[in-house]
């Protein structure tokens, strides 16, 4: 309990009242208010602003008023607990303020001076971005009157474009955030607002190709140069996303704010590019990059070319003339900083010889009878008139001209999991990208290179290697036959993408060359192509709570294989199959059927001298081939196939006892860690997506499987003598009563464990997580499913660094 809010708790019977008990928070980046109509003893409006881990707040009896005549009596009251600002409901009778409270509105504020002297001084300035109330807005305190038990203030409207000749609130009779009135409120009904059918989505992505598609079933559009936003809107809320799942909503308040006042509280989702337009209507992506520096910029628009959902219903499934037509009848009043991206039906060579003319980037061609798949397929196909696009900065250089600064920037992408060198980008570098850069090093300096093959020193220079964590946007003239980039010149760095997501840009034109012979590849109602594999039954459902899908599995797993694949590939695999979905029969596998797709086979002796045919796959299209198949779960062996005898990856189970506390699982983790730690071992967490963590150990491949066995073994037994009361090493269930069994077993040749981000074939769609240690008492062990495992993966690596630390067995 903080001392700041004793007064509030002391007011409150917590026992009694669903109001929330008082303690300071951490604050976000932005500061955020809030207003509650709040009918107790008096009607009043109860005004909030959030500073130092509390609300500040005042009981305004009349209301805020947009009249800059009207002068608000605005009487301060005790700070209440941030989370006070999500509570809406009724105070018992007889309770400190006993009534109904309502979420009036709620955004976000900027101090104009400093808070804590006007606080002191009694005047207070600041500008509000809520959903009803905007602009400029002053606190004034009153001189105190002799008896007065309370500081008095006037809450004052400041001359802006917002000012009004009335006081602007009066039509507001329902809950900015739940749509109820305060009868429906204290009656307890449910809320109106309607909801968007879904949280998260994967974004749809172009395929870039050399060749205009020929006919008329071709959507065009300009080629943006900004940050792919998708917006989620609901009643009050707004948030901005970017395709790997970082909220930017903060970054681009008043587009947010247009977008909220344009809504007018309808759920919809918007898929869209941000970016900044120069006088000529060209975007401007080092605009946008000045801009998120320091934004001070004009002209930040947000250009919606698609339409998820509106009104509570999934789009993504009809046709995309259909949804772009929905959205420009939408747009014919929007706001200016919200851009419709009009199309050309057909005339694909025409568009992309006019877009290069003027200098832009290029043209993005999108099939008119096309479905939302949100994957990178031949549905949507991008033309550049430039050689460009995102590589990931493993190191930089510096001449011995140079005394600091950088003189280029040693650039890669990803294959199979790891960083290729793909050559150095020595232009286009400002002075204010160099200040920016060099900020950014500091904390990402490292002794080794990050690449599989790293570039060595040119004379006269030295070379600083560089976590892979920052991605690059690239102009280069073309690539050389050694696979390096040639002219290339530094253009900005892209906040908004994922390095582990930055593959070679290929061209694709099989898509042209099937559509001049009559074969177009396209979605129908029963199947949809995700890198280049027909799947069928795209819509059967294979988790009924929550309803998951076939192709959503497989969305999840081409999202996935980039972070998946290096402890996936070339392991020999057992999986899981539910192709009737898991309420139906699941099977095991570990031997290649005939005709299986994407995988390769490899001939493995068993004790007895015999062989037998297992597989392993290379590449994210074995993980999607067997995906089509209705392969849920994907376990994997502890070796790779290069070297099968020796195994280079430990696995601790920790299985409890039905009915055990979580908090005693968690303190097995711990003691395992710990354990560990004294035999000098990194290790790794992972969630299970069932009962117990997975603790996993990355080692050298050196020793064989027996000594490797008879090591983890050894662990287990050691926990098991320490902590006798807590742990078994004994796999029989009867031995297992109130304890945790620490299933060392599967560290044997041919045992496997569940591959991390690996789906699980269980109720709920859980995901085995890589997770850090910090989440341990945060994250559960079913605790993340296939929803929250694709926001995870668009944030940083738990497990970056993996394989570069693998350790030898003492």
């Amino acid at each position: 309990m903080t001392a700041k809010l004793n007064e509030y708790n002391q007011k409150r019977n917590f026992a009694r009242t669903l109001e929330p008990e008082g303690i300071t928070e951490i604050a976000e980046a932005d500061l955020r208010f809030v207003v509650q109509h709040h009918i107790a003893r008096r009607d009043h409006y109860d005004f909030r602003l959030e500073w130092d881990g509390a609300l500040l707040s005042w009981a305004v009896p009349k209301g805020p008023s947009y009249n800059t005549r009207d002068k608000r009596l605005a009487i301060q009251v005790e700070e209440h607990p941030l989370e006070y600002r999500n509570f809406e409901g009724t105070i018992p009778k007889g309770e400190y303020g006993g009534g109904v409270v309502m979420l009036w509105d709620e955004g976000c504020w900027e101090p104009s001076g400093d808070v804590a002297e006007g606080l002191r001084a009694g005047m207070l300035k600041f500008v509000l971005k809520g959903g009803r109330l905007k602009g400029k807005w002053a606190l004034v305190r009153l001189k105190r009157k002799a008896g007065e038990k309370q500081e008095n203030w006037l809450l004052l409207k400041e001359k802006d474009e917002y000012t009004k000749t009335d006081d602007g609130i009066s039509g507001f009779n329902t809950s900015i955030r739940t749509g109820r009135t305060m009868r429906e409120i204290e009656e307890g009904e449910d809320e109106k607002i309607v909801r968007n059918p879904f949280s998260s989505t994967l974004v749809q992505l172009a395929k870039l190709v050399h060749r205009v598609p020929v006919g008329e079933d071709w959507l065009y559009e300009l080629k943006y140069d900004g940050y792919r936003i998708l917006a989620y809107l609901e009643g009050n809320s707004v948030r901005l996303v970017t395709r790997n799942g970082h909220d930017y909503t903060t970054r681009f308040p008043d587009v947010a704010s247009s977008l909220r006042d344009w809504a007018e509280g309808r759920a919809m989702i918007l898929d869209g590019e941000m970016a900044i337009t120069n006088p000529a209507g060209k975007t401007d992506f080092q605009a946008l990059q000045n801009y998120m520096r320091n934004p001070q910029a004009q002209n930040l628009t947000y250009i919606l070319f698609d339409l998820l959902a509106l009104d509570g219903a999934d789009l993504r499934g009809h046709r995309l003339i259909d949804r772009k037509e929905t959205l420009a009848a939408l747009m014919q009043d929007a706001p200016k900083n919200l851009h419709y991206s009009r199309h050309i039906r057909g005339k694909g060579k025409e568009s992309f010889v006019a877009a290069c003319k003027a200098g832009l980037e290029g043209i993005i061609g999108k099939k008119a009878d096309s479905v939302y798949s949100g994957t990178r397929n031949a549905d949507w196909i991008k033309l550049k008139c430039d050689q460009r696009q995102e590589f990931v900065i493993g190191g930089y250089t510096l001449s011995h001209k140079k005394t600091g600064g950088v003189s280029s920037l040693l650039l890669g992408v990803y294959e199979s999991g790891e960083l290729v060198y793909a050559g150095r980008a020595g232009t286009g570098l400002k002075e204010a990208d160099m200040k920016e850069l060099e900020k950014k090093f500091a904390g990402l300096k490292r002794t080794e290179p990050p690449f599989q093959l790293a570039p060595k020193p040119r004379s006269n220079e030295k070379i600083t290697w560089l976590e892979p964590e920052l991605v690059a946007e690239i102009k280069f003239a073309e690539w050389t036959e050694d696979n390096l980039l040639r002219q290339a010149s530094f253009k900005g760095l892209r906040r908004d993408k994922n390095p582990k997501d930055i593959k070679r840009e290929k061209a694709d034109d099989e898509i042209s060359s099937a559509k001049e012979a009559g074969r177009p590849m396209k979605a129908d109602a029963n199947s949809l192509i995700i890198e280049g594999i027909k799947i069928s039954n795209p819509d059967k459902v294979i988790f009924a709570d929550p309803e998951v899908t076939k192709g959503d599995v497989i969305r999840y797993y081409a999202q996935v294989a980039e972070r998946m694949l290096p402890y996936v590939s070339h392991r020999v695999l057992s999986i899981v199959r539910c192709p009737k979905g898991i309420s139906q029969t699941c099977f095991y596998k570990k031997h290649p059927g005939p005709g299986s797709q994407g995988i390769v086979t490899i001939p493995v002796s068993s004790s007895n001298g015999e062989t037998d045919d297992y597989f392993y796959i290379e590449n994210s299209t074995g993980l999607i081939a067997e995906a089509q198949m209705g392969t849920l779960e994907f376990h994997i062996w502890g070796s790779r196939v290069d070297e099968l005898e020796k195994p280079d990856l430990m696995v601790f189970d920790l299985d409890p006892d039905e009915g055990m506390d979580l908090s005693r699982v968690r303190q097995g983790v711990r003691d395992m860690k710990n354990i560990l730690s004294e035999l000098s071992l990194n290790s790794y967490l992972k969630t299970s997506g069932g009962k117990g963590y997975h603790v996993v150990v990355p080692l050298k491949p050196a020793v064989s499987w027996d000594g490797f066995y008879d090591f983890a073994k050894r662990v287990a037994q050691v926990m098991e003598q320490k902590w006798p009361d807590r742990y078994t090493s004994n796999v029989r269930k009867a031995k297992r009563t109130n304890k945790i069994f620490i299933d060392w077993i599967r560290n044997g040749r041919g045992a496997t464990s569940i591959a991390p981000y690996s789906v699980r074939a269980r109720k709920g769609a859980g995901v085995s997580m890589p997770i850090g240690w910090d989440e341990l008492d945060t994250v559960a062990p079913d605790g993340v499913n296939m929803a929250e495992a694709f926001r995870r993966i668009g944030g940083n690596d738990p497990w970056q660094g993996f394989f570069r630390n693998h350790q030898q067995l003492k």
